[in-house]
């Protein structure tokens, strides 16, 4: 008998499969967080439902039914017969249409919105080249000083052919943003200074530190802009008078500070005491390792915090209204005292929270994508 020799025959491999659609994905998901029992699913429809039926209503009443213009006279006065005939089923828009510069410029002379308006996209276009990474050198607090050297300009005039517009003719968005950016801006470097103070060994400098804090902290705000609008021109000497706004400014700049500096204290405590022990063990002093070492890392930590504390006061900037200064809010609730206009605040609100919510958005996504990449390196 001949040997024969078996070659083993080899299988081949599986083709490969994708998981079932109800273990993974957007389904998998439902099912189990808005599907997962009869009482989840009968929460889910009736949400459904209501969102729905939401939805519907104010697409009607914001788009279908709305009026976009309505007609003027020789005297500039606007027709509303037909807004106020549609009250309650269709949104008056007209209003924005109307009063849409007075409502972004205040009372800046008509002739000259273009100033702010340039003002306004400056500022914008500012914020969007300090927030990217590959602009983060020295070069960029020139760009920062040209920037508002310009903006100053324009909003005053007086130079280069450009009329002069005192300080009380300012108004709507481009008060808004120059509170907010002025404050924060010079908030922040005060907040860490008082941080690190608040940190300090020296016990003169502690208890400054934790007086100032807790003294801004146990104010509101309006107590401070009252004080800073009625109060401090009592102290100034006979003669001397700074601008209502600038008065403002600086309430808001130490109000602010207070609060970012327990944020960044925190940060500075959250870090392990070895980071510390490591920078003194390579011989650096007390500013390069805070500088280089300590709050790189701190600042890391806080980014919550620290922008959500941006927010708010981008937010607060709107209660300068109880001290006159014609910011966005106060220019849109100035815009609907006129009689042809009463009755139509829903739809100036609906609009002033729109501005409001995209530059409140636009630094949350920001600081969620700046957070992500800074602490990478922790999820490893």
């Amino acid at each position: 008998m001949s040997e024969v020799t078996a070659e083993p025959t080899l299988a081949a491999p599986p083709e490969p499969r994708r998981a079932p659609i109800s273990m993974i994905g957007p389904v998998a998901w439902a099912r189990q967080n808005l599907f997962a029992n009869w009482w989840s699913t009968a929460i889910t429809l009736a949400l459904i439902y209501l969102l729905v039926r939401a939805a519907v209503g104010f697409v009607n009443w914001g788009f279908i039914n709305a009026i976009w213009s309505v007609p003027v006279n020789a005297q500039g006065v606007a027709n509303t017969e037909a807004c106020r005939a549609a009250k309650g089923v269709g949104a008056c828009w007209a209003v924005i249409t109307e009063k849409h510069r007075f409502i972004l410029f205040g009372t800046y002379p008509y002739e000259q919105h273009w100033r702010p308006a340039l003002v306004c996209v400056l500022f914008i276009g500012l914020y969007i080249v300090s927030a990217m990474r590959r602009f983060w050198r020295w070069e960029l607090s020139l760009v920062w000083i040209a920037t508002l050297t310009l903006i100053g300009i324009l909003m005053w005039g007086g130079v280069f052919g450009l009329s002069y517009v005192p300080q009380e003719r300012w108004g709507g968005l481009p008060i808004t943003l120059i509170l907010a950016t002025f404050g924060l801006a010079f908030a922040f470097p005060l907040a860490i200074l008082v941080a690190l103070g608040r940190r300090s060994q020296l016990p003169a400098i502690k208890a400054l530190c934790v007086l100032y804090v807790e003294l801004i902290r146990g104010v509101p705000l309006i107590s401070l802009l009252f004080m800073a609008s009625v109060m401090f021109p009592l102290f100034l000497p006979e003669g001397l008078n700074i601008d209502k706004l600038l008065r403002a400014q600086v309430a808001i700049i130490l109000f602010a500070g207070a609060y970012l500096a327990e944020v960044v204290r925190a940060g500075l405590q959250a870090l392990p005491k070895g980071q510390y022990e490591a920078a003194d063990a390579l011989g650096l002093s007390y500013w390069k390792k805070m500088g280089f070492i300590i709050l790189p890392q701190a600042l890391r930590l806080v980014i919550p915090p620290l922008v959500n504390t941006f927010i708010g006061f981008f937010k607060d900037t709107s209660l300068v209204l109880i001290i006159g200064i014609f910011d966005l809010l106060t220019a849109g609730k100035t815009a609907i005292i006129e009689p042809a206009w009463q009755g139509f605040g829903v739809e100036v609100y609906i609009t002033l929270g729109i501005i409001y919510f995209i530059f409140c958005f636009a630094m949350s996504k920001y600081s969620a994508g700046l957070e992500a990449e800074f602490n990478r390196h922790r999820r490893r």
